[in-house]
């Protein structure tokens, strides 16, 4: 992807009239909170503040878009499985995730799973959100906490679980371990044509 250091905040979403227009091709990022969703960003698009990263989970409480270049987005879903997000808050965002979901321009979902933890139920939820309408691509996020033998465990049972609704990867930030592959798959889904493909 060309000029990836330019991406650029869009703004953020609150309501189905703030969307952009539905045009080009985005991609969205999602995960439970805590698992290195926005450090997964930063790190994807090599612009290191791009997406705010916190120690303190559920910081993402809106849909935020970022311009990759012209007519090509990224979109940073709100984490999920923070106990401080109310009620109110949650209710709030199930309207705007099917929104999203029914945009042509959205082509694929990137999960971000905490490697140490692996498929969570909330991860179930959103892999089941996205079967049969978007790509989808797992990154099991901190791998450089485990040693090489876990990590191959991690990605063996992720990918047992995942069978064939999507593809999956370890993935480090912190490391740059997997960015590149990561980079490559955002890369391709960018450049293709809204939901190219899927159910092939």
């Amino acid at each position: 992807m060309s000029r990836l250091g330019e991406a650029r905040f869009l703004g953020s979403v609150a309501s189905a009239a703030q969307f952009p227009a539905d045009a080009g091709a985005e991609v969205a990022f999602a995960g439970r909170s805590n698992a290195g969703k926005s450090s997964a960003i930063n790190a994807i698009t090599k612009r290191r503040g791009l997406a705010r990263t916190s120690k303190t989970p559920g910081r993402t409480r809106l849909l935020n878009y970022f311009e990759l270049s012209p007519m090509k987005r990224l979109v940073d879903l709100p984490g999920y499985g923070y106990a401080g997000v109310t009620a109110s808050e949650r209710a709030a965002w199930l309207p705007l995730l099917e929104t999203l979901r029914e945009r042509s321009s959205l082509t694929g979902l990137f999960l971000i799973v905490d490697s140490r933890r692996g498929l969570t139920e909330g991860d179930e939820a959103l892999i089941e959100w996205s079967r049969g309408v978007h790509r989808l691509h797992i990154l099991l996020s901190k791998a450089d906490k485990l040693n090489r033998g876990e990590a191959a465990v991690a990605l063996r049972t992720a990918s047992a679980q995942l069978g064939s609704r999507g593809t999956v990867q370890l993935f480090s930030a912190l490391r740059g371990f997997g960015v590149d592959e990561a980079q490559a798959t955002l890369t391709a889904w960018l450049s293709m044509a809204p939901r190219e493909g899927i159910g092939q």
